[in-house]
């Protein structure tokens, strides 16, 4: 079958077609007693400054804007460790990555790591995990999760001995109903799902499978994580050509380059990607090119947003709406060009901050903006909490479940972690201020300090400076190594 690019208007048609269509029934008043569901949306390489709550008023992402306006909208969150699997983690079990092992790619999540769903051990729940996994045996069910719609078939050589290596994801099974062949060994790769019409997307197929999901267990309650692979590389839809170059603009940081103060790794990182490999069609020296990813990657971003409007339309439909819990974030950001890089990986605002949108209607919530700092630690506590269960053990994160009374919660400091492992950035660790510091302590390379209210595009580090603040922050950060058993040598 022959793959296609969407022209602007059809893909703005199938946009407000599919995203902003009316709920066709409205579910009645939360009864006393009912237990909350849960729909836990999340993205892939998603930077925070992708919809209009954070600022951006040009990417077409409506629903992401609907939602943000019945929402808690955290204005800054934070990951964990910026790349996918020590990220997904922590959101999945509320515990560090250097506490499950899961430090980097492609670690299997172990079995005594118990998921919001284990940890809830509440039997009545349906639960479902549609999407990106990368935790381990990518398209088999498991920790908790009940259903299982799986997109990603290149993981096979990390399945579990006693895996059957040729089993394959439901998307997978999905295009091969429709004729497509595999263009690489017995799998679909991305960079082929990239060329697909927005129908026969990934985003496509998940809001079709969760919406049959909500729709067939309206009647009891249940627990849904949907996560797109989408923004993440290949930079590529059938939305490439939706938004123009004024709509999805460059970095203001690019090139953003300061050899002085920068770490070496910056420099070596910025040679590294010039020369080709996953960023190679885009080359960061190369405006032009930047460009492009920035206007494709806006197109991923309006193509998940269509998937996530019909999702939420069955939401309505189902007469769920009105007692679900609904959270939308990213696993990680993503550079688009900043600082002359791609990816994520570092520690700049690009990469370590992320989308955080919280619903809870039954609680009487208003549209409310946090403005204090917090990071993905926090997610499984709040989700725990919400849920009826108080009690989340030995969890080092925060409930944020007071904010929906206005009420504060944690005291305002995010710390994150990164463990290179062979991937050419230094070992790290970085601290968060509410007052709009961010110190982050390389190993075996300059540190960097930045005060994001007067240089919210981290040009100026002022490390050798601020000699007071970064002490500050340094023993901020020996304090929380303490506290977390973080046991870095740097």
């Amino acid at each position: 079958m022959k793959a296609t690019t969407a022209t602007r208007r059809e893909a703005l048609a199938t946009m407000l077609a599919a995203g902003l269509a009316p709920a066709i029934a409205r579910g009645g008043q939360r009864a006393p007693g009912d237990k909350p569901n849960l729909l836990f949306l999340w993205t892939d390489q998603q930077r925070a400054d992708t919809f209009g709550a954070y600022g951006n008023h040009t990417y077409r992402t409506p629903v992401m804007n609907q939602l943000a306006e019945s929402s808690i909208v955290f204005d800054r969150a934070y990951v964990a460790q910026p790349v996918c699997t020590p990220s997904r983690s922590t959101v999945m079990t509320g515990l560090w990555p250097h506490t499950s092992g899961c430090v980097n790619n492609n670690r299997p999540l172990p079995k005594e790591c118990k998921t919001v769903p284990e940890l809830l051990a509440d039997s009545s729940y349906r639960t479902g995990y549609f999407g990106k996994w990368h935790l381990g045996d990518e398209v088999f069910a498991q920790h908790g999760f009940e259903e299982w719609q799986a997109i990603e078939d290149n993981y096979q050589r990390f399945f579990s001995k006693g895996r059957n290596p040729e089993a394959r994801s439901q998307y997978h099974q999905f295009l091969s109903s429709l004729g497509y062949k595999p263009d690489e060994e017995n799998y679909f790769s991305r960079e082929m799902a990239s060329r697909l019409p927005a129908k026969h997307s990934k985003p496509a197929f998940l809001a079709e499978k969760s919406s049959e999901f909500i729709m067939a267990n309206r009647n009891q309650p249940w627990m849904l994580y949907v996560n797109f692979l989408e923004p993440h590389t290949p930079f590529s839809s059938a939305y490439n050509d939706l938004h123009s170059e004024e709509e999805a603009p460059i970095p203001a940081n690019w090139p953003g380059i300061d050899a002085e103060r920068d770490p070496d790794w910056a420099a070596k990182r910025r040679a590294k990607q010039g020369k080709g490999g996953e960023f190679g069609t885009f080359d960061v020296r190369d405006r032009a090119k930047v460009q492009r990813a920035n206007r494709n990657y806006a197109g991923l971003c309006s193509l998940v947003d269509q998937a996530l409007g019909r999702i939420l339309w069955s939401l309505e439909a189902s007469g769920q709406a009105d007692n679900t819990i609904v959270v939308f974030t990213s696993d990680h950001g993503e550079m688009l060009g900043a600082h002359s890089l791609y990816g994520k990986q570092v520690m700049y605002e690009e990469s370590v901050r992320v989308p955080l949108l919280l619903r809870v209607p039954f609680r009487r919530q208003r549209q409310m903006r946090v403005a204090q700092p917090i990071s993905h630690i926090d997610l499984a506590p709040t989700m725990l909490h919400l849920l009826g269960h108080k009690d989340w053990g030995d969890l080092p994160g925060f409930s944020h479940a007071a904010r929906l009374e206005g009420r504060k919660s944690g005291d305002g400091h995010v710390s994150i972690e990164w463990t290179a492992d062979g991937q050419g950035v230094p070992d790290a660790r970085a601290v968060i201020s509410p007052d709009g510091w961010k110190y982050v302590l390389h190993q075996n390379d300059k540190p960097m300090l930045f005060h994001r209210h007067t240089d919210p595009l981290e040009m100026d580090n002022r490390q050798a400076t601020d000699q007071r603040k970064r002490t500050e922050l340094q023993q901020r950060l020996d304090q929380w190594s303490k506290q977390v058993g973080d046991k870095r040598s740097f």
